[in-house]
């Protein structure tokens, strides 16, 4: 998503769940995008409330791209509910739909007593086409792109308070870590964490993402970046050498998470040659992160000046190749990891 259009999808995506919850909706819904979340949680709430229990069994069809054509959903959507208000007819899966396409004769006329959900996962119609523009026109689109990754801590922000509590810029950041940009296991480890909070509280904190999430803040690649930013060599040494010994470590997504990191530090340092003393609010728009993290980043231009910072990159490059099946000799993904954050260490 761009920057802050997930604050918009997360408006429009609730907003849609509210009308469900009170019986409102529209004839023809098309959800799609990269980022599966936000389609699922509508389409969810629209068979959630769009029959009662009894009217189900004879008004609600739901069928898989893979095995439906055209003309059977149109069928389908083209029928009379029995004995109810309205019947529902739910396509998931869509995008495995050949004839996909074709639905638009339908949506530019959709009966006002059928409910036709058509639910892509991880991919998008096409907005040159009829379909898209039939529905645009006649119902509701919601196109849910998947969020950058230094966009995460930030959604996660919005996704607490919009259920009533605040979590602390470093929890933001531990979870994230933890998982990486699917918003759905974000969610489903806040269900679960909500869960072991004591009664009433209202903020989340470092320590209740690491007791209730199964993720340690002390061995963490948030933790190792902090380490490298003030050049603290023996914890980056034992956090790089612990992280490289998980059975789950990736290489990749390492150097993914060190190269992010050290790309806002040559960002920054641009914006201070720009600027010597530039606002907060010009820091957090280009750095990307919560003010609670600009100590960290103004000791990381310190201690890395651009062309330093511009040879850790080239670095992470050359270990992006090898962590990726370059070659790495007899060394194990691990021992690559703590040979590169030494190498970083000594730039």
């Amino acid at each position: 998503m761009a920057k802050k259009g997930y604050i918009e999808t997360d408006r429009q995506c609730r907003g849609l769940v509210e009308d469900a919850k009170n019986g409102i909706f529209k004839p023809v819904y098309l959800l799609m995008g990269e980022e599966p979340y936000y389609p699922e949680m509508v389409c969810d709430a629209i068979q959630a409330h769009c029959l009662q229990e009894w009217e189900r069994d004879f008004n609600e069809t739901v069928c898989y791209g893979s095995d439906v054509d055209a003309d059977a959903v149109i069928t389908a959507a083209r029928r009379f509910p029995m004995m109810a208000e309205r019947q529902l007819v739910v396509v998931k899966e869509a995008q495995a739909m050949k004839s996909l396409e074709q639905l638009a004769l339908y949506c530019e006329r959709p009966l006002d007593s059928t409910v036709l959900v058509i639910l892509l996962h991880g991919a998008s119609a096409d907005k040159r086409k009829s379909l898209y523009k039939s529905v645009l026109k006649n119902g509701v689109v919601v196109e849910s792109l998947a969020l950058r990754d230094y966009e995460v801590a930030d959604w996660i922000g919005a996704y607490y308070s919009g259920r009533g509590l605040s979590i602390a810029p470093d929890a933001a950041a531990l979870l994230a870590e933890f998982a990486g940009t699917d918003l759905g296991k974000i969610a489903v480890e806040t269900d679960k964490l909500l869960k072991n909070l004591p009664e009433g509280a209202k903020t989340v904190t470092a320590e209740d993402i690491e007791r209730n999430v199964g993720i340690s803040r002390q061995f963490s690649v948030f933790e190792l970046t902090k380490e490298l930013s003030y050049r603290h060599a023996a914890k980056a040494l034992r956090i790089a050498t612990f992280i490289g010994e998980a059975p789950r470590f990736a290489m990749p997504m390492a150097v993914s998470a060190l190269y992010s990191h050290f790309y806002r530090i040559l960002k920054y340092e641009a914006l201070l040659q720009a600027d010597p003393r530039p606002s907060p609010d010009r820091k957090a728009k280009v750095l990307g992160v919560n003010p609670f993290f600009f100590k960290e980043y103004d000791a990381a231009v310190a201690n890395y000046p651009m062309r330093r910072a511009m040879a850790v990159i080239s670095l992470l490059n050359d270990y992006d190749y090898k962590g990726k099946g370059g070659e790495t000799g007899e060394a194990g993904p691990g021992e690559l990891l703590v040979e590169m954050v030494a190498k970083i260490l000594t730039i």
